[in-house]
C-alpha cells in the first residue's frame, strides 16, 4: 500500500469493530480488517474477535503463528493506529457495566479499630472456617464411633 494512501485510526475507531460481521485487530500498531478470515481462522473466529478492542500483538506472538501467516495478514492491512491515543494490551469482554457505587465503599464490616486491616478479618476467616468445620466433622465421627462401642457393652 502507497504511503500516501495509508489511513491511520483511533483506538476508539477501530474498537467499534468488534463482532462477526465486522472483525479489525491491532498488531504491531497495524490495523487489520480480518472480517472475511474470520471462518478461515484455524483457531477458530472466536479468538480473533476476542482480540479485538485492545493491541493483539502479545496474543499473536504467543501462539507462534507460521511465517505464511504473517505473510497473509498483508492482504487484511487496512492502516495503522494512531499513536496519541492509548491502546489498552488487555480487555475485558464479559465486562459488566461500572456499579454507580463509590470506589471507597466497603460491603459488611471488614473493618478494624487499627484502620486498614479490615481484609485481615476476612482472610483469616476464610482460613479458619473451613479448618473448624474439618475438626467439627472428625470429632463428631469419633464421638459417634465411641458411643456405639460403648452402648454395644
Amino acid at each position: 500500500m502507497a504511503s500516501n494512501s495509508t489511513k491511520t485510526f483511533t483506538f476508539e475507531d477501530i474498537a467499534k469493530h468488534n463482532n462477526k460481521q465486522d472483525c479489525w485487530i491491532i498488531v504491531n500498531g497495524k490495523v487489520y480488517d480480518v472480517t472475511s478470515f474470520l471462518d478461515d481462522h484455524p483457531g477458530g473466529d472466536e479468538s480473533l474477535i476476542s482480540s479485538t478492542g485492545k493491541d493483539a500483538t502479545v496474543d499473536f506472538e504467543d501462539v507462534g503463528h507460521s511465517d505464511s501467516a504473517v505473510e497473509m495478514m498483508h492482504k487484511y492491512f487496512i492502516g495503522y493506529v494512531d499513536t496519541s491515543s492509548s491502546v489498552p494490551t488487555q480487555v475485558n469482554h464479559t465486562q459488566q457495566p461500572p456499579s454507580t457505587q463509590p470506589n471507597n465503599v466497603v460491603v459488611g464490616d471488614q473493618s478494624s479499630s487499627s484502620g486498614g486491616g479490615g481484609g485481615f478479618v476476612a482472610k483469616t476467616l476464610q482460613f479458619l472456617l473451613p479448618l473448624l468445620i474439618l475438626v467439627f466433622a472428625f470429632a463428631l465421627q469419633h464421638y459417634s464411633k465411641n458411643k456405639q462401642i460403648t452402648g454395644d457393652s
